[in-house]
């Protein structure tokens, strides 16, 4: 809706929300969602998440949970973190940092792959890449880990905090029908990453752009640093080519 007078081709800015990423572990109180807000430069349709010029992403913390982050990022300019602790009152300064690990090996990596329909060739994929990155897996020793976080803003916290050191979500790619995809409204705050010089890109290594709609399927992939680009995008591309994916 417009204020009385003004339309789509008037208006200054473009603002796309994901009013609560990862609904269904908050529901069940097992993990934190997030509040995704995008505000892009408006170029009528082809506003695209390149767009966006001011990204804010707010933790919505489970009911035991008293401590809240929130990040937000003007583009070319600044990120700006505080964390919040509901029973003090207080916030304070937060330091985000992406890992600057310069591989995988015993670090949280991972493909998406939350519902029925295609896991078993995200998991392919997946053994695939971390067995060219990094070997066969020896007794007794973990090449590396995941984490199934059901929240696009959620990954990408996980990326910012150094937590993870790379997040793929190829659903979209599949030619299955894989059900619920991720949309240009869980990426609304893609920007933050960015800013904090995590690369993401879509399948083919471009920069991630997207329509700035609610229904189109994005496909992206989030890596730490470059180090761990250089990694694994060489094998996930060969990976996604030898099935048709890209």
């Amino acid at each position: 809706m417009f204020p009385k007078g003004a339309s789509e081709s008037t208006a200054t800015w473009r603002i796309i929300m994901d009013p609560i990423d990862g609904t269904r572990a908050f529901m069940y109180q097992k993990r934190s969602a997030w509040i995704l807000t995008g505000v892009a430069s408006n170029h009528r349709p082809a506003t695209g998440l390149q767009d966006i010029v001011l990204a804010i992403q707010t933790e919505v913390p489970l009911l035991k949970q008293h401590l809240s982050d929130q990040i937000w990022a003007v583009k070319n300019q600044y990120v700006k973190a505080l964390r919040h602790d509901r029973l003090a009152g207080k916030s304070t300064p937060l330091h985000l940092r992406p890992s600057r690990a310069q591989s995988i090996a015993h670090g949280f990596a991972m493909l998406a792959r939350f519902f029925p329909g295609g896991r078993a060739q995200l998991a392919e994929i997946d053994d695939e890449v971390v067995s060219a990155a990094l070997g066969k897996v020896q007794p007794g020793k973990a090449l590396c880990f995941e984490d199934q976080y059901i929240s696009t803003g959620g990954q990408l916290f996980e990326l910012m905090a150094g937590h993870d050191r790379f997040v793929a979500d190829l659903r979209p790619l599949m030619p299955m029908n894989s059900g619920l995809c991720c949309h240009p409204y869980d990426l609304s705050s893609a920007l933050i990453a960015t800013e904090l010089g995590i690369i993401v890109t879509d399948a083919l290594g471009n920069s991630l752009n997207a329509p700035l709609d609610t229904h189109t399927n994005v496909a992206w992939i989030g890596y730490a640093n470059n180090h761990i680009r250089q990694q694994i995008e060489p094998l996930l591309q060969a990976s996604l080519r030898k099935r048709g994916w890209i």
